[in-house]
């Protein structure tokens, strides 16, 4: 039967397994340093923890993927080119670059190593895709989130790289590996944070029961007693425009496209990402099981497939902002 691989995120051991335990294919960790688009303080594997995570994944028959998906800062290569060595060290099955350097240094030291390219990398069009193919061998292609769904099955016409699209988790309306938006404002690049709002750049303020988040003290959205909150992102910010006040980008939601498996399985898309090494292993592993269950249904009967009401309430549960969308498969935003 014809399916996709499930690929979930791992931000600790706890969560590896987790994603293992319910299903994943594979799993994609990073390292704690800079290389790694999700460094965050209290997430991410030491040494010895990866070395734990790959083998209780390699006895289950399952893949880790090394995400090194940030850019080599200039005085500095050797600390990604370090990565690469590591990765190779413990046990990777692939390796997740978006820097063309970085895979030309992986390429030439490691020819048998398996590269992806990130979504970080932005390639949109098959003409990028196949360029990272002549020049560095890359097997897969983690396609940015503004692709519809044409637009994804003509890509897969026209090359041989393996295709893989992210199914649930954060939305990006931007194109992602350019966006400039979060710099202007926080004075750091997201491709090199891995975050649209760092830490430092984030402040609340209450004031007369009305609570103001701002970034950089840029004011970025007010919200009412007993409103829900998000975490400000410049893009899903409230602004006045013309006299109205309304989300001008992005309303908070989040991407689920379980509702489409069959099609993408029918495309021949190769494999499925949930976002979110930086939550919980709880959010792991419930959203991994539920599309685990629902890849098994619609790979059985495609036909027959439908997505159960008990598979939507779980994955709304854990979306931004207590909402879904298609997103850009059907491009439903304004």
């Amino acid at each position: 039967m014809k399916t996709l691989d499930l690929v979930a995120p791992a931000g600790s051991l706890v969560a590896l397994k987790a994603a293992i335990d319910q299903g994943a294919d594979a799993v994609y960790l990073g390292l704690r340093n800079a290389t790694n688009a999700r460094n965050f303080g209290g997430l991410n594997f030491n040494e010895s923890d990866i070395r734990a995570g790959v083998e209780y994944a390699h006895q289950r028959h399952r893949q880790v993927l090394f995400a090194i998906n940030t850019y080599p800062q200039a005085q500095r290569a050797q600390e990604w080119r370090t990565a690469v060595d590591t990765a190779v060290k413990l046990g990777a099955d692939a390796v997740i670059l978006a820097d063309p350097g970085l895979m030309a240094y992986a390429r030439q030291r490691y020819p048998d190593l398996r590269l992806h390219l990130s979504v970080q990398g932005s390639a949109t069009t098959v003409d990028a895709i196949e360029l990272m193919k002549e020049n560095f061998g890359i097997r897969r292609a983690v396609l940015p989130r503004v692709l519809t769904l044409t637009e994804i099955e003509k890509i897969i016409r026209q090359t041989s790289v393996e295709i893989e699209v992210f199914g649930f988790g954060s939305l990006c309306v931007m194109a992602e590996g350019r966006c400039l938006l979060s710099s202007y404002v926080t004075g750091d690049s997201p491709n090199n944070k891995g975050v649209c709002s760092p830490g430092h750049a984030v402040s609340w303020e209450e004031t007369d029961h009305v609570l103001s988040a701002r970034l950089n003290g840029t004011l970025i959205d007010r919200y009412a007693p007993n409103e829900a909150t998000g975490y400000p992102t410049l893009c899903k910010g409230r602004f006045e425009i013309n006299g109205e006040t309304d989300y001008a980008l992005e309303e908070p939601t989040s991407l689920n496209a379980i509702g489409l498996l069959p099609q993408l399985i029918q495309m021949g898309v190769k494999a499925i990402k949930i976002e979110g090494r930086q939550r919980s292993p709880n959010y792991v592993a419930q959203v991994v099981s539920t599309l685990r269950a629902a890849l098994d249904s619609a790979s059985r009967e495609p036909d027959r497939y439908t997505a159960r009401p008990d598979w939507l309430a779980k994955l709304a549960r854990h979306a931004e902002g207590a909402q879904v969308t298609q997103g850009a498969f059907e491009r439903p935003w304004k």
